[in-house]
């Protein structure tokens, strides 16, 4: 089943001489529980494309779908709820709250949506994510790893209809890494996660269903990995 669909995507920086083109007419679909890859050089586009998959950028021109919506028909007000509720975002600084706790950063998107904490979910994903005996713990007593995994909870808190994650190895050494990327990989086949990566490590796109490589704002690889499912 079709989740996400993008349709001649465009994204400029700047005019005339200065213009920049970030993407390029890219176009595809993701099917939901899809755990894609994106791959590409840096300044290839590729953030660029997941922060529009996010609604956290607007395109120039092209649509983007979300189980048939048409997400950029939304108002502000809108897209700020669709970012809440259907997108887990998981940056490479993992962007947590230093004031607040592990389970306080961990639901977060479900306090601010003013929406009961799933009690079962948010004990579920501590557990799953080895943060057990850290509930109370501040950002500044964790290991980077640590935090990494305080930021992929926060994403998978609301149960959103995707999780977008820019290069959330970048600031990890290869056995935090490793680890965090079997955390996105299990949570993809546990609960039927569609996930989308951003990487420039092609060995972490290995665990993928399927790699787009993007060069120059353009898709130039689209195939998929045969990584076995559970």
């Amino acid at each position: 089943m079709e989740l996400i669909k993008v349709e001649n995507l465009t994204k400029t920086y700047g005019q005339g001489e200065n213009q920049v083109r970030a993407l390029d007419g890219v176009s595809f679909s993701v099917q939901k529980g899809e755990f894609v890859a994106i791959i590409g050089p840096s300044g290839s586009g590729k953030s660029t494309l997941l922060h529009i998959l996010g609604a956290v950028d607007r395109p120039t021109s092209g649509k983007v779908f979300l189980d048939g919506t048409d997400v950029f028909a939304a108002n502000e007000e809108e897209l700020a709820i669709f970012r809440r509720r259907q997108v887990g975002l998981i940056y490479q600084f993992y962007n947590l709250i230093p004031v607040l706790n592990v389970v306080e950063n961990m639901t977060l998107p479900v306090s601010l949506d003013r929406r009961p904490i799933n009690q079962k979910r948010l004990d579920e994903l501590i557990g799953n994510l080895g943060l057990r005996g850290k509930e109370k713990a501040l950002p500044n007593q964790l290991s980077g790893g640590q935090q990494q995994r305080v930021s992929i909870g926060r994403a998978l808190m609301n149960a959103p209809a995707v999780v977008l994650a820019d290069e959330p190895t970048g600031n990890l050494d290869s056995k935090n890494s490793r680890e965090i990327v079997e955390l996105l990989r299990q949570s993809n086949l546990k609960y039927g996660q569609t996930t989308i990566i951003i990487t420039h490590d092609e060995n972490i796109a290995l665990q993928a269903d399927r790699i787009i490589a993007i060069e120059d704002g353009r898709i130039t690889r689209d195939e998929k990995v045969g990584r076995p499912r559970a």
